[in-house]
């Protein structure tokens, strides 16, 4: 991402004409693309504006009104560039996703004569009504997920993707900037305030479930508050020094812990990964059977793809010739079932995650505590690869995961994590569900089962 936005900032220094694409910084929340757009107009030595068009519906507030209204204003675009008081700021655009659409216009139709380098030259605002060149600003847009952004939009952008951070990350982040903030913000200093390596541990993996960084400066800042509230009301006269002990009794008992071995204790428990707008998440799959003369039953609000998948992975373990039971399936009933009902769930990347669990369930052996897996199933055993492997990276590290069972042909995205991160985890790549099943179930069957 930093090589990206270097290589542009380099192009700028040897052509200051140049005119090249738009960035597009696309993120989950809390990741700090606002703050990278504030550093690299800090660099380029420009002025900065931030316009937000969430929730933006009107089509005049990009190209302004006509001045035969009454209360007629200019579009947000040169409100933004007579506020900034130059005409080549760096402007960024908030939000660029979640722009609507009514009977008063197209607003992200209207942005797209904005951010084409071959048309903002001669951009007509309507109430200036004389063509005013936008080529010399440098535009960068913001978006939570790519989905709701119309095609013709993206295709005028160039993304770079910031998919959250590692727990290393995470607690330097939190080590440079958000304890100095926060301490400052709370009337406290360092000779008030120390906080410990053990403690902003702690805070990440006990109280925060996240892929930035917001919900981790708020605990930070809850502590510095307390701490406060010591030295004024004249409890404490010497520095208070927050340990790991400290944090539990200033915020209560820690508010997640990795229940990962604990669900994949029984046979008929997958961990499977997710990615999601806010990050990647961890996904349980559990399968059971019952008497009954081998229907499938599917919960959990799924959607049409993921219901696909249970039924093609069922179909694929009933052709397998394993340690199963004989007639399992013609004598049982199973049940498939993905917790957390209450929030709907679909995606192309659960069918491996389907397919351990019910031949776990079947053979009555248990899936590693250690691993997850994410992949797409095919009737014939072949696993197709997915997207979003970093996010999904990412959760398994929060969720103390060491092993991932991922599509090889997925094997180029791994250079996308994070060196520090590869590391820890070990990647296990599969062509073929036989080789997911060998991977991921323990070898010898539980007596329970």
């Amino acid at each position: 991402m930093k090589d990206r936005i270097l290589e542009f900032l380099a192009v700028r220094k040897l052509k200051p004409d140049a005119r090249s694409s738009i960035l597009c910084f696309v993120g989950p929340p809390g990741v700090g693309k606002t703050s990278l757009g504030r550093s690299v107009a800090a660099a380029m030595g420009r002025e900065f504006e931030r316009i937000s068009v969430g929730g933006v519906r009107d089509e005049s507030e990009i190209r302004g009104h006509r001045r035969t209204y009454i209360g007629a204003m200019p579009g947000t675009i040169l409100r933004a560039i007579r506020d900034a008081g130059s005409n080549n700021p760096v402007l960024m655009i908030d939000e660029i996703d979640k722009m609507g659409t009514d009977f008063r216009g197209d607003p992200a139709s209207a942005m797209l004569e904005v951010l084409d380098p071959e048309q903002n030259s001669t951009f007509r605002d309507h109430y200036l009504d004389l063509p005013f060149d936008l080529s010399g600003v440098f535009f960068i847009c913001t978006a939570n997920q790519l989905d709701t952004v119309p095609p013709a939009l993206r295709d005028r952008m160039e993304l770079i993707e910031l998919a959250g951070y590692t727990h290393e990350e995470k607690r330097e982040i939190a080590k440079r900037y958000l304890v100095p903030r926060q301490t400052e913000r709370n009337g406290l200093g360092r000779s008030k305030v120390e906080f410990t390596a053990d403690a902003l541990d702690l805070i990440i993996d006990g109280y925060t479930r996240e892929a930035g960084v917001r919900g981790l400066e708020r605990e930070i800042g809850s502590i510095c508050r307390k701490v406060a509230r010591e030295f004024a009301e004249g409890k404490r006269k010497s520095k208070r020094v927050v340990r790991a002990k400290t944090v539990v009794e200033l915020l209560g008992k820690r508010r997640f812990q990795s229940e990962v071995a604990r669900r994949t204790d029984e046979p008929g428990v997958a961990t499977g990964l997710a990615w999601t707008p806010a990050g990647g998440d961890v996904l349980f799959v559990e399968a059971t059977a019952y008497p009954g003369d081998g229907k499938l039953q599917i919960t959990g609000q799924l959607g049409d793809v993921m219901k696909e998948s249970a039924a093609a992975a069922l179909s694929y373990v009933k052709t397998l010739d394993r340690d199963l039971p004989e007639g399992f399936f013609r004598e049982n009933d199973l049940h498939v079932h993905v917790p957390a009902g209450a929030i709907p769930k679909d995606g192309p990347s659960a069918g491996i995650t389907m397919a351990t669990a019910l031949a776990s369930r079947a053979s009555g052996r248990a899936v590693r505590a250690d691993t997850a897996m994410t992949g797409e199933i095919t009737l014939t055993g072949q696993v197709l690869p997915i997207g979003g492997l970093k996010e999904k990276a990412l959760a398994a590290q929060r969720a103390g995961i060491k092993r991932l069972v991922i599509p090889r042909r997925n094997e180029a995205d791994i250079d996308d994590i994070p060196e520090h991160l590869r590391k820890k985890l070990k990647f296990v790549l599969v062509d073929e569900v036989d080789q997911v099943l060998d991977a991921a179930l323990e070898k010898r069957r539980r007596s329970s089962a």
